[in-house]
């Protein structure tokens, strides 16, 4: 941030490994300079809770903390734009909400996003049409699942990277089992145990878009099957999805994080950024129906405290070959950078130009993203090389290389500047 050139860099950092702490301080770093910070949440939940956090934080610095999402009030947001026209709001943190029209900064000197690989190109894009006169933001993108597209981007693209690679200390390694359901009853007795140590419980279902009504069901049936074998007044069973109000979900979790509630049963709206320290153990139903970087998120949602956690994946009776291979991998290791590395094997990285996130559309003829990583990097030092030398690439010895890029250059929309 002090080099005079903007930053545009990625902290990758495990779940928990304090990312959160990095935000804040760089956030500070561009308030004493007298200019404005946001911070980009992919959900409301996770918005609130930086909310939450950072206002406590930052409470002794007397620097403003406004929280903007898709259920900010009329009055309240109309306080806020004007908070940040005139400069008075220092740090403002919310949603997709950040990203309208509407809201304008007077000086946005930096702009951080979390779990980047939830928000798409083009609305980080907007982000960086909202700088000080014209001057793009410094970039701060974070993420604890590096997933395919940002490795490669890595290698070719303008991000530099940092990486978290501790954990706090007193964290101790969690436990992550795969069981079919011939174990649902000895998984059941399981959480009574840790219940009766005092612990919490998550149980996660998934819900995917194309069948929303299917999944909602299923949803309702497990919670009532959770209900069942753990009757009131012994237990406590919170429920939070999509469907719910914001007063609802936000009642249901605060009853949890509380530790009035026993076990949650929810969808993965709790994928990111839930922090119940007390909670030990993580219940993944239909686990082969997530994607890896998602299933190693939903874990990190327990042990966050020092005692010791378990993430237990439930199986269906049908699962494909790779999906088993996912499961198998996320119960080998804990290691974020590692199953990023293995995701990619499975998918492919994305498109490196484009908007697409995972799949093989660009065609490396020789070098293998997974294997070459040593050369890839070596090429990308020697083209920043190039550039530093002949920015415009007009010395003779570099014409095939301006040649080569001016091919495409009004086909597809540049990219590259996009963390």
């Amino acid at each position: 941030m002090r080099s005079g050139h903007q930053m545009n860099r990625l902290l990758q950092g495990d779940v928990g490994s304090g990312k959160t702490m990095v935000a804040v301080l760089s956030s500070l770093i561009a308030v004493g300079n007298g200019y404005q910070a946001c911070i980009m949440a992919p959900t409301e939940v996770l918005a609130q809770q930086h909310f939450a956090n950072v206002s406590k934080y930052l409470k002794p610095t007397g620097v403003r903390v406004e929280l903007l999402t898709g259920s900010t009030g009329t009055a309240a947001r109309r306080s806020i734009h004007a908070g940040l026209e005139d400069g008075s709001v220092g740090v403002l943190i919310g949603t997709h909400a950040l990203i309208e029209d509407t809201v304008q900064f007077k000086a946005l000197g930096l702009a951080v996003i979390d779990e980047q690989h939830r928000f798409g190109v083009d609305q980080r894009a907007r982000l960086w049409s909202k700088g000080y006169n014209g001057i793009p933001p410094h970039v701060l993108v974070m993420t604890a699942t590096p997933i395919p597209r940002t490795l490669a981007m890595t290698l070719y693209g303008d991000l530099d990277v940092s990486v978290i690679d501790e954990m706090p200390p007193g964290r101790k390694p969690i436990t992550t089992i795969c069981v079919g359901e011939g174990k649902r009853h000895a998984m059941h007795n399981f959480i009574r145990d840790e219940i009766a140590k005092g612990r919490q419980a998550f149980i996660v279902y998934p819900l995917i878009f194309e069948s929303e009504k299917l999944d909602y069901k299923n949803l309702e049936l497990g919670y009532e099957e959770i209900v069942k074998a753990f009757p009131l007044p012994q237990y406590k069973v919170a429920i939070v999805h999509g469907q719910q109000s914001n007063q609802e979900k936000d009642f249901n979790m605060s009853a949890f994080a509380a530790g009035r509630a026993n076990i949650l049963v929810s969808t993965t709206v709790i994928e990111v950024g839930v922090d119940v320290p007390n909670a030990s153990v993580m219940v993944i139903e239909s686990a082969e129906r997530f994607g890896l970087s998602q299933l190693h998120q939903l874990r990190g949602r327990v042990g966050r405290g020092a005692e010791r956690s378990y993430c237990i994946l439930m199986k269906g009776t049908k699962v494909s070959k790779e999906s088993q291979k996912r499961l198998d991998l996320l119960c080998a290791t804990e290691n974020g950078f590692e199953l990023a590395e293995e995701d990619m094997k499975l998918r492919g990285p994305g498109d490196l130009e484009g908007t697409q996130q995972s799949g093989l559309p660009i065609t490396l003829n020789i070098a293998s993203l997974a294997k070459d990583g040593i050369i890839l990097s070596d090429a990308r030092g020697y083209a920043q090389h190039i550039l530093e030398q002949d920015p415009g690439l007009s010395q003779p010895q570099n014409a095939s290389l301006a040649a080569e890029l001016r091919k495409d250059k009004y086909v597809t929309r540049d990219y590259s500047q996009i963390s």
